[in-house]
């Protein structure tokens, strides 16, 4: 069977990938909406509909999207995070929706240790004053001895633990359904309530939920000058509370890796001095992007062509 297949991830739509030639090797038609960019609906209207596969990114996934869709069969996500994309109404028109679970957990690990050990130095504001020729200097922390919150003990979050355990942290992770097979001396999982207050650091590796996770009456009960890392979902934390959190000192730092709209718009809190900003660059390294694509593309073959 052929047809064609849309690719929307900007780490793939820009510049290609070679692993995209499983595809056309077997004679499907490759479909890019908005070659480097993030696909607006619009975008995706036009593109999706005649397509029997999709390797998406993170871009929502509209109902009215999967509506339009016909003949396609199968989402393949080139991560694990599926909360774009509206899954009941896709089982209702028969997509299938697949995950490269695991794939970029490295890359992301990775991304969020930096991001700490950024925010406990002051590595960009430390830069940005030297460019500057301003001498200036903020006393950090060190790592070891320290209490890391992983919120989400998945694939990347233990891997986050692992790093930081190898650093000398202390890690605490939270997870709806904790595993007992990971074990680490220096590891133990908690509440979620005491996980986030009893942190000197808190990493999210979760989905968001009905609300922010940290909003104004849970960033109050934390520690005063906690580390705030976010590779996961920018819903999960509350701009306005965390602007406020900063400016009081009651959050030391903010590090995101994510946006509600990407690119974001200019914001307070993104022109923060105490907040780091990286452009959802955390599954986009070499390895990453690799073992996603190639998982992500067996994934559509092994829908399409049943292997």
């Amino acid at each position: 069977m052929t047809g064609k297949i849309a690719i929307t991830p900007r780490s793939l739509s820009g510049a290609g990938h070679p692993v995209l030639s499983m595809l056309t090797d077997r004679g499907y038609d490759i479909v890019y909406p908005a070659p480097g960019k993030t696909p607006t609906e619009d975008d995706l209207l036009r593109a999706v509909p005649g397509c029997v596969g999709w390797l998406a990114g993170v871009e929502p996934i509209s109902p009215r999207v999967l509506s339009a869709a016909r003949g396609l069969r199968v989402i393949s996500r080139n991560g694990t995070g599926v909360d774009n994309i509206d899954l009941s109404v896709a089982e209702q028109h028969g997509i299938r929706v697949e995950r490269a679970m695991g794939a970029n957990a490295r890359g992301v690990a990775e991304l969020a240790i930096a991001l700490m050990l950024s925010a406990f130095r002051h590595v960009p504001w430390s830069d940005g004053h030297l460019r500057r020729g301003d001498w200036q200097r903020r006393i950090g922390v060190e790592a070891q001895g320290r209490t890391l919150a992983v919120i989400g003990c998945g694939a990347i979050g233990r891997e986050v633990a692992d790093l930081a355990l190898g650093l000398g942290m202390w890690v605490v992770g939270y997870d709806p359904y904790p595993s007992n097979s990971f074990a680490r001396p220096g590891f133990r999982f908690a509440t979620l309530d005491d996980a986030l207050t009893g942190a000197d650091a808190i990493s999210f590796h979760c989905p968001p939920g009905d609300g922010p996770m940290l909003d104004e009456a849970m960033i109050a009960r934390l520690r005063r000058g906690v580390v705030v890392v976010n590779t996961a979902r920018a819903e999960l934390i509350d701009d306005a509370a965390m602007l406020a959190a900063l400016d009081q000192g009651q959050v030391g730092a903010l590090a995101t890796d994510v946006f509600r709209r990407e690119p974001p718009e200019p914001a307070p809190l993104l022109a923060h001095d105490r907040v780091i900003l990286t452009p959802h660059a955390g599954g986009f390294t070499e390895e990453s992007v690799e073992r996603a694509t190639r998982v992500a593309v067996e994934n559509l073959l092994k829908v399409l062509e049943g292997k």
